[in-house]
């Protein structure tokens, strides 16, 4: 990815800057990226990286350069206080038709393919649905925008999708306010939000207090689903997975499996914490403790498959003879000879047309039986049945309960 800064012309013959990001093949739909209070910051150009990865075009335009050119600040209290006094000056109706001459500069551009969207935190949270109901956008999403409910009367003239993130516990956005936005959305099929009910305004924030991971990723999951339904682009997501799975257990290529990841991937086993962040410890654990300690006849036998937006969620069963010790598996163990079947989930997220980060997740204790490791007598855990079940849901259930037969007649 490149970045550089842009001029874009006003609609009063003056000129102001933009922090344009291009994707990593050079083209693709625009995204306006709306600043917070705190100007052109670490945040925002990490998060301009972030959906340039995703296949956007991105331009951050600065809002602040009325005032003054080039506010960059941080979360301090004397920066708040700094990003509070910018945010009292500002010509909130100048900074929409600002917007509106960024959204026409990023579809001018021979990198943009054409539909552009708006995205914005905290001031940019309130210009996605201002722009929307003023300018031409094809979409307009919102995080925690401030004083919504004094524009609710321009939702008729919004005709593109827009989504708001609200923060339940965001004094900016009390409860009455809340009931506002949504008998207001409510009549417009095309406006939606959602609600974080334990998440404070400026939850997407790492360096802020107020930063919610869970609330984060969901958030953003939601965000690309809405780009990518109304401005693309558009992965195989599938095709990207099967490639990677290939890699490790066909192939058995570390180096190509590396190359279907993000420059800084993350995968972790999570009975076991075995994987690794980064290209280098990655590397070491694919090339040493993974991709040559699965045995010979090491099989996955899919059982279902969800494809969402930037995450795959798969579900198989995950078969061997454990003739040698699985480092990533059954660390420590040696080889017992023994046949095992264990269900397994991965939940594999991606940026772009590129792995991001694996989750794989399995019951422990179902494998240290099916070795000879876990002794299940007097123990809620069984061995192989498990695997059985998945495939063949008739098999009897409650078995480990010893209350079950007493229920019977009650």
């Amino acid at each position: 990815m490149s970045s550089q800064t842009i001029n874009i012309a006003s609609n009063d013959q003056a000129e102001f800057n933009g922090h344009l990001v291009l994707p990593p093949a050079g083209e693709g739909p625009g995204l306006i990226l709306g600043q917070e209070i705190f100007g052109i910051n670490s945040f925002m150009r990490e998060m301009a990286e972030q959906y340039a990865a995703e296949g956007y075009v991105v331009l951050v335009p600065d809002l602040f350069w009325r005032l003054e050119t080039g506010v960059d600040l941080g979360y301090s209290d004397a920066d708040r206080e700094k990003a509070f006094a910018f945010y009292q000056q500002l010509d909130l109706d100048q900074a929409v038709d600002d917007v509106g001459t960024a959204v026409a500069a990023l579809r001018a551009l021979p990198e943009c393919t054409g539909k552009v969207g708006f995205l914005g935190y905290c001031l940019g949270g309130s210009l996605a649905y201002l722009t929307a109901a003023r300018h031409d956008l094809d979409v307009a999403i919102g995080y925690y925008g401030v004083g919504l409910e004094h524009h609710l009367d321009e939702a008729a003239n919004i005709s593109c999708p827009v989504m708001q993130h609200i923060a339940g516990l965001d004094g900016y956005t009390p409860p009455e306010v809340v009931a506002q936005i949504d008998a207001v959305f409510a009549a417009h099929t095309h406006l939606k939000y959602h609600l974080y009910p334990q998440s404070d305004h400026g939850f997407t924030t790492p360096e802020k207090a107020a930063y919610d991971r869970s609330a984060t990723a969901i958030a953003y999951s939601r965000s690309l689903a809405q780009l990518r339904n109304t401005i693309g682009p558009n992965y195989d997501l599938e095709a990207i997975w099967d490639d990677h799975l290939a890699c490790e257990f066909e192939t058995k290529n570390p180096a190509a499996a590396l190359e279907t990841m993000v420059e800084r991937p993350y995968v972790n086993h999570i009975p076991t914490m075995t994987g690794g962040t980064g290209r280098e410890r990655l590397s070491r654990f694919y090339q040493h403790h993974f991709i040559p300690r699965n045995p010979p006849d090491t099989n996955m036998i899919p059982v279902s498959r969800t494809v969402g937006v930037d995450k795959i969620v798969d579900e198989f069963l995950f078969c061997f003879t454990h003739t040698q010790e699985i480092d990533w598996l059954l660390p420590g163990i040696a080889a017992t000879g023994k046949p095992v079947e264990i269900p397994m989930i991965a939940i594999v997220n991606f940026r772009g047309d590129k792995i991001c980060h694996e989750h794989i997740y399995w019951d422990q204790a179902t494998a240290l039986v099916q070795v000879g490791k876990l002794d299940p007598a007097g123990l809620p855990v069984a061995g192989k049945i498990t695997a059985d079940k998945v495939l063949d849901e008739e098999l009897p259930a409650n078995t480990l309960m010893p209350t079950w037969n007493n229920s019977e007649n009650l």
